[in-house]
């Protein structure tokens, strides 16, 4: 029993210790960007594949010089397959090539929900990519590219 308090009490003060003393959570968090971000393309989806596929992608640059691309709040799809991966193409057809990698599409990340999502780009995004297309990699479907202008 002696030892239960011991234990209880050693636990007590390090969770005291090392909590906030104003009670304020600072969260930093790099794949959100920093101040407002500075739209550089942006384009709109078009559906594909049976899909709902819509809304806005943004590329743009943050107040600290991070390259983010941003799906905007209105960005749906179908993600009832689980994640649908999100890639920079130089066309708007994904076209990979599992054994040598084609460098004409780059994986930004994957989406598993509808609406606003940010991704950092690092490194930034080369001019050769003008398009960006939504890809279902659980059933081999396109559903989605928007055209960035």
């Amino acid at each position: 029993m002696k030892k239960l308090a011991v234990l209880f009490l050693t636990i007590s003060v390090v969770f005291l210790s090392c909590s906030d003393d104003d009670g304020e959570t600072v969260t930093i968090d790099s794949s959100q960007p920093t101040g407002n971000l500075s739209v550089q393309q942006s384009g709109s989806f078009v559906a594909e594949g049976g899909t709902n596929s819509s809304g806005t992608v943004d590329i743009g640059i943050d107040t600290q010089g991070t390259q983010f691309l941003r799906l905007g709040s209105n960005f749906e799809t179908a993600v009832g397959t689980g994640t649908v991966a999100v890639y920079l193409s130089t066309s708007a057809v994904y076209t990979p090539d599992p054994m040598n990698g084609n460098p004409n599409l780059r994986l930004v990340g994957s989406v598993n929900e509808n609406g606003q999502a940010f991704f950092k780009l690092d490194p930034v995004a080369e001019a050769k990519f003008t398009h960006v297309i939504l890809w279902c990699t659980s059933v081999g479907v396109q559903f989605g590219n928007a055209e960035l202008n």
